[in-house]
């Protein structure tokens, strides 16, 4: 073999290689608004921030808000096997790693105590993989460690106080669940539900239910006080979502965005007629696809669109 034909051949497999891992990242990127609400159909969007410029064509995703100024994102460049976590200080303009691992870390969350935060790592093995939920020193001065002792397979999260979490377990069905970290003791939610559910201002679990024969509707579960045995077993139904929709963020008054396409949509539960409008397209920003929502206290709207 001559050495024209070695460079031929190292180029072509240079090109599998690239396009193999090119299949692996799915490409997305995240945006950052100022969102401010005037009425149930009247909203601005202000002050656009294109937060993943310096990794246009890599996986930019999972947004939520540490702090009012602070957004964490799971990360992954084209050099990278595995996301990991970056930190953005949206007022200083700077990023910060906090993992560097073999290991893929997504959806992280503050744990509501400053020192520390929790995401899900994705291990591997000789033949599968394994999802935990781990927990991490914002200060980094150690490699963090698993929340559960033996629990496996969370796949999305939510930390409802400083000792559960609401949990979906990936499985068949998928299923969701709150848990005791005290305890590891499970309280069976939901199957066949969304990856989003958050924490409502009434103190109820909002919750996607994905139904295979109807209309995907958004619902949630009380957390305090008495159910009745239909609420059990079918929880409170808000409204339909948007078709094929499982992803929203809530506002602090208890209203709910969604987006699709490149447009955003607000539902204001205790309305007359609930249902869901228009307040924005941000086509021109070249958002074409939003798949993720995340909001701060001070109403800050980070956007995942691929």
């Amino acid at each position: 073999m001559n050495a024209m034909q070695k460079t031929i051949l190292l180029c072509l497999a240079l090109v599998g290689y690239l396009a193999a891992h090119a299949q692996i990242i799915q490409k997305s990127n995240v945006y950052v608004f100022d969102l401010k609400q005037y009425n149930d159909s009247t909203f601005q969007l202000s002050q656009p921030r294109y937060l993943t410029a310096f990794n246009s064509n890599g996986y930019n995703n999972h947004p939520a808000f540490f702090s009012k100024n602070e957004l964490c994102l799971s990360v992954q460049t084209l050099e990278d096997r595995q996301p990991d976590l970056y930190l953005f200080d949206l007022e200083k303009k700077t990023k910060t790693r906090l993992t560097q691992t073999a290991e893929g870390e997504y959806s992280a969350f503050p744990m509501g105590d400053g020192y520390r935060f929790s995401a899900v790592r994705q291990e591997y093995g000789r033949t599968d993989s394994t999802l935990t939920l781990w927990e991490f020193p914002i200060d980094r001065l150690h490699d963090g460690r698993p929340i559960f002792k033996y629990i496996r397979n969370i796949g999305y999260y939510q930390w409802l106080n400083s000792s559960q979490v609401a949990a979906f377990f990936v499985g068949n069905p998928n299923s969701l669940a709150i848990v005791d970290v005290r305890t590891d003791s499970r309280t069976p939610v939901a199957t066949n539900m969304g990856r989003c559910f958050r924490k409502l201002p009434n103190g109820n679990l909002a919750y996607v239910s994905k139904s295979s024969t109807g209309p995907w509707e958004l619902k949630q579960k009380k957390l305090i006080g008495q159910e009745t045995q239909e609420e059990k077993e079918r929880g409170i139904t808000i409204a339909e979502t948007l078709p094929g929709v499982e992803d929203f963020a809530v506002l602090p008054d208890g209203s709910f965005l969604m987006g699709k396409s490149s447009r955003l949509y607000h539902l204001n539960p205790r309305s007359r007629n609930p249902e869901w409008k228009e307040i924005s397209n941000l086509q021109f920003y070249r958002i074409n696809n939003i798949t993720r929502l995340a909001l701060s206290d001070d109403m800050k709207l980070a956007i995942v669109a691929e």
